[in-house]
This record gives C-alpha cells, structure tokens and sequence, in this order.
C-alpha cells in the first residue's frame, strides 16, 4: 500500500510519501514536499492546487491520502485556507482519503516506535509531522 501523508499548516500541504510492503517502510523520492498556496480565495489557484496534487498523485501510484486532522477552534486552530485545502483534497475523484488525530499518533507511536531517527529518512525537517502521520497511519 503506498499513502501520501498530509500535515496542512497554515497556507501549505506538506507532503509524505510511504509504502508498506511486506513489512518495511519505503520512503519513496518526491519531487515535491509541500503544495503553497497564496491566495485562497482565487478559484484558479484552487482549482490549480487541486490539479496539482491530484497530478503526483496519480504519478507516484499513491492509493490512499491520510490528512493529520486540526482543532476547529481555539488557539492551534487550522487556518481557513487549510480548511479549503482539504476540501480540495477530499473532492478529488476516485481518491480514498482517511483522517488521524495527534492524539491518535501519539497513542499508535508508543505502541509501535520508530525504528530509526527521523534525521535518517532523507526528509526534510519540516516533512516529519506529515512523516509520524503516515507511520501512525500504517502501522493500524
């Protein structure tokens, strides 16, 4: 099974992608790790955001898309724009898409530890949360 691991922040999908098989992580190369956008109230920039992912999706043979879910309120709250990001994404046809909290990250981590430091996958600092999102994902 190959997943791309969603973290939204702000204005930008950050991106990981995973397999499984037979037991053992890949991280596959990607030629992108994160999809900015800058206005989110331009349907084109949305409907081009939307195309684009859509895009590597079916170019990496990615089957299922896990998105690390944000609080609706409060003080870490999602952005508006993030919100509009993974309604894009959720509308993309024919794509399975799956939802994890922190909480529910974190309880999966503890039972299931990475086997190696983070800084010893290749990603970028930046990817790890979408990274632990995935793991936590594959590891059900």
């Amino acid at each position: 099974m190959k997943v791309c691991a969603v973290e939204l922040r702000s204005n930008e999908a950050i991106i990981c992608l995973l397999s499984l098989q037979n037991g053992l992580f890949d991280i596959p190369q990607c030629r992108t790790q994160k999809f900015i956008m800058q206005d989110s109230l331009d349907n084109e920039q949305m409907r081009d955001f939307q195309f684009a992912f859509k895009k590597l999706l079916d170019d990496y043979k990615v089957e299922r898309v896990v998105i690390r879910t944000r609080e609706t309120r409060g003080k870490f709250a999602g952005s508006a724009t993030g919100f509009k990001m993974e309604a894009a994404i959720q509308l993309i046809d024919g794509l399975d898409v799956d939802f994890i909290s922190s909480a529910e990250i974190k309880q999966k981590l503890k039972r299931n530890p990475l086997a190696i430091d983070f800084r010893s996958t290749g990603l970028r600092q930046f990817q790890e949360a979408a990274f632990t999102t995935g793991y936590a994902y594959m590891g059900k």
